[in-house]
């Protein structure tokens, strides 16, 4: 594993999993959530975000999770040696987004996302977690096969289960 992306919908433990992931292996890791958003969840200029985005993705070994933007997900999975496709059941994600909301709230979150101090709206959240599995999901998958055939290892995770045991 010299090149992994985490990818799936929010709330799916995809910043845990990479975090584990690059420790055991000694790979930097990079949340897109940090090069994705500022301050207040203002999304940063879509031109700082892809030269950021480019220059994570041209090093030589490092773990990536997160979705960002649309259009760079799939650059991001080709450049990918290794995907590990979190892949739960759309009620799953809203359970543990819930969870981890919930945490925030409460000042028990150890990681936030991007390492942003301020919690996203919950409804924004789960409008996002819908949005993603309609619109997003299906072409990740799509794009996953694909990058499968062409010679990347690829992890589909579909339960906490699988996740843990990961």
């Amino acid at each position: 594993m010299e090149r992994v992306v985490v990818i799936g919908n929010s709330g799916g433990g995809k910043s845990t999993l990479a975090r584990r992931l690059a420790a055991r292996l000694a790979l930097p890791c990079h949340e897109i959530d940090a090069i994705l958003w500022g301050l207040g969840w203002v999304p940063t200029l879509v031109e700082a975000y892809e030269a950021e985005h480019d220059r994570l993705i041209a090093g030589d070994r490092w773990i990536i999770e997160g979705l960002g933007r649309r259009e760079s997900v799939p650059r991001r999975l080709r450049r990918a040696t290794d995907i590990v496709l979190i892949d739960l059941p759309l009620w799953r994600h809203f359970q543990l987004a819930a969870e981890r909301q919930i945490a925030w709230a409460t000042g028990k979150l150890p990681h936030p996302p991007g390492g942003l101090g301020d919690m996203p709206p919950t409804e924004s959240l789960f409008r996002t977690i819908d949005e993603v599995d309609r619109e997003w999901m299906p072409v990740i998958r799509d794009e996953t096969s694909r990058c499968a055939t062409a010679g990347a290892t690829v992890h589909r995770i579909q339960s906490l289960d699988a996740l843990n045991a990961f």
